[in-house]
């Protein structure tokens, strides 16, 4: 899926009522870039989408796959600014260089986080400066394969009593699950469920 496909699909699936819609609620509020990326440097137009992994000493998930992206700050004008400034801080990421489609559903994590995903596409040549403060690595995934849903898996864990449904999405050495894993599989379900002949 090039650039362009995808940005039609997702803007045809974008419910009008969430464009701009801030996280609600009593968490602490964060926001997450889900950046996907047509590399000028591969010839088939493929959309990639790039990840991190977070630092092994950080307190909260070390190693664990994920978004761009970080806690609000009181200087942030909007949910957008936050996920723009998180990764530029994280893996050098111009803000100039993102071209912000819109927002999925805040996702509210089991740690006490609301979570504004922001979907955004990346121009232009990109090499990633991570901050090792944060990340240890950043790499990228064919969208096609996420996007195929045999690659992404849903498994039923019971946790305090209640059962919780748990994505996850193996890819070569990393292992794919939990929040990040969660908002790759709606964003997957949000563009195929009114045209599955575009699947």
């Amino acid at each position: 899926m090039t650039a362009e496909e995808f940005k039609t699909r997702f803007l045809i699936q974008q419910p009008d009522s969430l464009a701009g819609v801030p996280a609600r609620g009593n968490e602490r509020q964060a926001a997450v870039l889900i950046p996907l990326w047509q590399r000028p440097d591969k010839a088939d137009g493929e959309l990639e989408l790039i990840l991190t992994q977070r630092a092994g000493h950080l307190n909260a998930h070390p190693g664990q796959i994920s978004f761009p992206g970080g806690k609000q700050d009181e200087t942030d004008a909007s949910m957008t600014a936050t996920a723009l400034r998180e990764a530029s801080e994280e893996i050098a990421l111009p803000s100039s260089q993102v071209n912000i489609l819109g927002q999925l559903p805040v996702h509210n994590t089991i740690t006490g986080f609301a979570i504004t995903p922001v979907v955004g596409l990346v121009t232009g040549p990109f090499t990633p400066t991570l901050d090792p403060g944060e990340v240890a690595d950043c790499f990228s995934v064919p969208w096609s394969f996420l996007l195929d849903p045999v690659n992404r898996h849903l498994k039923t864990f019971k946790r305090r009593g209640k059962s919780m449904e748990i994505c996850f999405i193996p890819w070569r050495d990393k292992f794919i699950w939990g929040a990040t894993a969660a908002m790759i599989d709606q964003l997957c379900n949000q563009l195929g469920a009114a045209h599955p002949a575009l699947k």
